[in-house]
């Protein structure tokens, strides 16, 4: 499914409003570095692959721009292993 994910620079979020609801990855950001530090997806929302999608934005956004990530989130930090194609941008 498709999900409409806007970055929020004020906010220093990724994030998607689905049904009513807003769902994000949060990050703080140090020179060229995003250090993700929260993924939050509401209960009636979770299985739909928001997190999911959020996540890939951040990253796609992250490579585009020529950053690195640091996943601090336990969601992030298991995605970014499951998608070894995102191994060039992250930093431990």
């Amino acid at each position: 499914m498709e999900y409409n994910v806007v970055h929020n620079e004020e906010e220093s979020r990724f994030e998607t409003t689905v049904d009513g609801l807003l769902s994000v990855v949060d990050y703080r950001k140090r020179d060229n570095l995003l250090l993700v530090t929260h993924t939050g997806v509401p209960t009636p929302l979770e299985g739909r692959g928001i997190a999911s999608a959020i996540t890939k934005a951040l990253l796609d956004y992250v490579r585009a721009n020529g950053l690195k990530v640091r996943p601090i989130c336990p969601y992030t930090k298991a995605y970014v292993k499951r998608h070894p194609e995102y191994d060039d941008i992250i930093e431990n």
